[in-house]
């Protein structure tokens, strides 16, 4: 990258701290999503719901293109900041530029996103499955790869590596969606529904 300018390794790293929020944002976003809310949506045909409820039948999947891609932005982003320490501060840069790169991936690319994500998760995951439906397709063979050898490992330590589609609530979680449904469904009503689920 020596033939590279400053300038250009400044964009190049923007860009990447950018691609690294977006990957990190998309993860808390598509984890946080009410999964009720988004198959009603999805039900009533809105696209984008489609699309994320989609990606969310296989999770490991869509994780791990989160993860590949998260790990890719933000190892090229510690190497141009390297580059750029080294530029501008000699063989100390080197020390300098971790400390540094560090500090600004927590703020701009991890806890700032992930914390916007979780309190607006449908505002992120919608818009973030344009992008990460094509790269799912995209990074298949990748993706495939990296989840064998984790499902090898799972195995190996005892853990059960079936996908659970039940997604059901026992009448003692529907209780408490209820109750905590507050100002959402009229009192009577609340009433109404938790004497159908005391009913035997």
């Amino acid at each position: 990258m020596d033939s590279f300018s400053d300038g250009w390794l400044i964009t190049a790293l923007i860009i990447l701290i950018l691609g690294s929020a977006f990957f990190s944002s998309s993860e808390t976003g598509m984890v946080a999503i009410n999964r009720y809310r988004l198959r009603h949506l999805a039900r009533q045909g809105h696209r984008a719901a489609v699309r994320v409820e989609g990606l969310l039948r296989r999770t490991d999947r869509l994780l791990s293109v989160i993860l590949i891609g998260n790990n890719f932005v933000n190892n090229f982003a510690a190497t141009v900041a390297a580059i750029l320490a080294i530029r501008w501060l000699g063989d100390s840069g080197a020390a300098v530029a971790p400390v540094v790169i560090t500090l600004v991936m927590l703020v701009f690319a991890e806890i700032t996103p992930k914390t916007y994500a979780a309190l607006k998760p449908e505002r992120i995951a919608f818009p973030a499955s344009v992008v990460l439906k094509p790269l799912q397709v995209l990074l298949a063979p990748l993706v495939w790869l990296v989840n064998g050898i984790s499902m090898m490992f799972l195995r190996l330590a005892g853990a059960q590596t079936r996908n659970s589609d039940d997604d059901h609530l026992s009448p003692e979680e529907l209780r408490t969606v209820v109750n905590e449904a507050g100002g959402l469904i009229p009192e009577k009503h609340q009433k109404m529904l938790l004497n159908i689920l005391d009913l035997e």
